[in-house]
Parts: C-alpha cells; sequence; structure tokens
C-alpha cells in the first residue's frame, strides 16, 4: 500500500444518508437507487450517527413481520466506527480489520466534522497488494474458533 495514501484518498466521495426520522423503506429506496447495500444514518444535526445495511432491515424488520415503512432508521443505529480523513491507510486498514467490518465512513474532522465518503472492499481492493488483500480477507471474514 503506497505509505502516503490516506481515507479521502481512497474513499468513493459523495456518501448520501438517509434521515434518522426516515423509515427503513425510505433507506431501502435509497440503497437501490444507489445500488448500494449500505447508508450511512444522520440525525438532523446531519452528523453521523449510524449505518444500516440492506441485511439489517431483511433481519431485524422483514423477517420479523414488521412493516419497513412504519419503523425509523434512527431506531437502526449501533456501534459505530469511522475514520478521519486524513488517517493514512495503515490506519483504515486497521480498523476495518480490528472490528470486522466491510464498510467504513469517512469523517472529516478538520472541515466540521462531516461524512465526507465511504471505504468499502472494492475501494481496499485498488489500493491494496495481492498479500493485503488476503490478510484483510482473513482477519474480517475469519471466524471465530
Amino acid at each position: 500500500m503506497a505509505s502516503k495514501l490516506r481515507a479521502r484518498d481512497i474513499m468513493s466521495g459523495g456518501a448520501h444518508c438517509v434521515g434518522a426520522h426516515e423509515s427503513l423503506m425510505d433507506a431501502a429506496k435509497m440503497m437501490r437507487d444507489l445500488s448500494v447495500g449500505c447508508v450511512p444514518i444522520c440525525g438532523d444535526n446531519n452528523r453521523l450517527m449510524g449505518m444500516i445495511t440492506d441485511r439489517d432491515i431483511v433481519v431485524t424488520c422483514c423477517a420479523e413481520g414488521v412493516d419497513p415503512a412504519t419503523v425509523q432508521a434512527g431506531s437502526m443505529g449501533g456501534k459505530l466506527h469511522w475514520i478521519d480523513a486524513d488517517a493514512d491507510a495503515s490506519e483504515v486498514l486497521r480498523t476495518m480489520e480490528d472490528h470486522h467490518i466491510k464498510r467504513l465512513p469517512v469523517i472529516d474532522v478538520k472541515g466540521g466534522h462531516q461524512l465526507v465518503g465511504m471505504i468499502t472492499e472494492a475501494n481496499l481492493a485498488k489500493n491494496l497488494s495481492d498479500a493485503e488483500i488476503a490478510e484483510f480477507a482473513n482477519r474480517v471474514y475469519a471466524t471465530a474458533d
């Protein structure tokens, strides 16, 4: 991995948030329209407060017989991990590996603590060596003994 790469160099910019008061149906439509499997949840102050995946909607809502149009996206926010846009690439990788996450929001701390992008496995694949990709996959996808 190039030692000078920062999170902002690796990320996909222009992340779209679903509002905390919007429904899971709205979140699902946003994912469909953006062709993504995950969207950040932002509060009324436009600050990141969580992440929601298509799997979250299916498992915790649809599979339980709950109408996704009646559940607010903000109720789905769990433990949140993010990275500063100026963090180096090795910190990005370490954060994703340590927390076994496949998507990492990027926050511009110096720029008002705003969400500026997302780092996904595809972003890593474009910037990592084959050995680093193998190590990442082993650490994130390996099951605990």
